[in-house]
């Protein structure tokens, strides 16, 4: 849950205009923030064409500071012509957790964006206060693209300091203009895009091109590029990968904040490199780095330069000490990472070209050992998960959890009780692992959320847990699924 997010249903906001839905939608309530749950979502969200649902938990702290800003922007958007719905659903709430299983909720405070009642499903990525939370409805329930008639409308569509795509075509019709409108459709929620008849209106490239032409301009490296293969799959493509600058900057600047996130979106290699952007060396460091990430260009590789003073919460993340700095840390397209800690100038080349060359060991972040582990829920670290779980030829119930979970700290005195009711049993073993300090490393656990609990047979058989949380349910579920087999040694000789 490092990339969090919690489930907010939609936006919603209510005026005397639209179809009467319930009494939660009435101008008496005073609440123009929709209401849902699984009962009335399907009948309320089918009824529009654009409506933004948030997915929440009443104790998530994101949740609560967004409240006031979504009903303010609530408030303001019911005035709009035609209205904008904002709207939420308690996604901690049980009987709303096919909704969330349905529109994929990993953490809170959720946003998503739903089209054609529902048909269609997007992403929230504007700002979290209420005159941006306006500003960005406002533009993806208008048209899907601008038209450009002036360099005047292109000086104040495009500007300096953002990613806009413009597509040039002799006539706004035409296979071409179809799949450019299907991409904008597609990417809306990220980027915005515009179309002209006439590229002399263009503050940047060749202006002769009558089209058709997809330009897309952005703040850094060439400041734009052009593509004329109208494939959708191939612009979605271009854009993708004309939107991630050679090496992305990370520092206290908010204007590069979307590009650091859109970094960390990529299915790529990320290659980052931590330095003191104040200290010594610092510029030679950073100048050796732009010159690696050239050679790398177009490898599938991306690569990010940040300021420790800014990215203090990365290097928490990827478990590392400021007395480690200037590091490297490539986090693989299959999550594996990969470390060179007090690097040199003259060390990032060579060590890069042995990471390639499949010669660089993996980095696995992991909490010490335990000295002592006597308490009836065993501790496994990243270091002993092999060890105490998978070679230790028992039945193991492994909870996943992090330390400011609420759900887990729910869990915590039931798994205990488990844990004791086993404890003469040397062929089961209650453990847990906290998932924010160690990396967890084996494909088989995929853990979106906390608590996550699986069971590993004594035989090896690997299966998420998902009953109840009471200890008769958990000890039901164990009797059914361990497999009786003697331990291949005792849990005192092992722990």
């Amino acid at each position: 849950m490092a990339k969090t997010v919690s489930v907010l249903f939609a936006l919603a906001v209510i005026s005397c205009s639209l179809t009467p839905i319930s009494a939660e939608e009435t101008v008496e309530s005073k609440e123009f923030v929709l209401t849902l749950d699984h009962s009335n979502f399907t009948d309320i969200v089918s009824k529009h064409d654009f409506i933004v649902v948030e997915f929440y938990a009443p104790w998530c702290g994101h949740c609560k500071s967004l409240a006031p800003e979504y009903e303010k922007a609530a408030s303001i958007l019911s005035k709009n012509d035609p209205p904008i719905i904002l709207a939420k659903v308690d996604a901690n709430e049980q009987s709303n957790k096919d909704l969330s299983t349905q529109y994929e909720i990993r953490g809170f405070p959720t946003l998503k964006i739903l089209r054609n009642g529902g048909k269609n499903v997007q992403e929230y990525k504007g700002p979290r206060e209420a005159e941006g939370i306006v500003e960005y409805l406002k533009k993806q329930s208008g048209p899907v693209s601008t038209e450009i008639k002036s360099a005047e409308d292109a000086s104040n569509f495009i500007g300096d300091k953002k990613i806009v795509i413009v597509g040039v075509f002799s006539k706004f019709s035409g296979e071409e203009f179809e799949s450019y409108i299907a991409l904008a459709e597609k990417l809306r929620s990220d980027y915005e895009f515009g179309h002209t008849s006439d590229a002399k209106h263009l503050p940047r490239g060749e202006s002769s091109v009558t089209g058709p032409v997809v330009r897309l301009f952005k703040p850094f490296d060439e400041l734009f590029v052009d593509s004329k293969d109208f494939n959708v799959e191939a612009l979605e493509k271009f854009v993708e990968e004309s939107t991630i600058p050679l090496v992305t900057l990370f520092n206290n600047d908010p204007i590069n904040h979307p590009f650091v996130n859109k970094f960390f979106e990529s299915h790529r290699d990320k290659v980052m490199l931590f330095v003191n952007f104040s200290s010594e060396g610092a510029e030679t460091l950073q100048s050796k780095y732009r010159e690696v990430a050239e050679q790398y260009k177009g490898q599938s590789s991306s690569f990010l330069l940040g300021d420790i003073e800014a990215s203090q919460s990365a290097l928490q993340y990827f478990g590392l000490k400021d007395s480690q700095v200037p590091v490297i840390i490539i986090l693989s397209s299959d999550e594996k990472k990969f470390l060179k800690a007090n690097v040199e100038a003259d060390h990032i080349a060579p060590w890069l070209k042995d990471y390639k060359d499949g010669k660089v060991a993996q980095y696995v972040k992991s909490q010490p050992i335990p000295v002592e582990n006597n308490e009836p829920v065993k501790v496994v670290v990243a270091d002993t998960l092999e060890d105490l779980v998978f070679k230790s030829g028992k039945n193991v119930l492994l909870e996943f959890y992090a330390p400011w979970c609420g759900h887990c700290k729910n869990l915590a005195p039931i798994l205990d009780e488990v844990a004791v009711h086993y404890e003469k049993d040397a062929n089961v073993l209650i453990a847990k692992l906290d998932a924010t300090e160690n990396d967890i490393g084996h494909p088989s656990f995929k853990v979106k959320g906390f608590p996550t609990v699986y069971f590993i047979s004594a035989d090896g058989n690997i299966t998420a847990y998902e009953g109840g949380r009471t200890k008769e349910d958990i000890i039901d579920f164990i009797e059914k699924s361990r497999v009786k087999t003697a331990p291949q040694e005792s849990v005192k000789d092992e722990l």
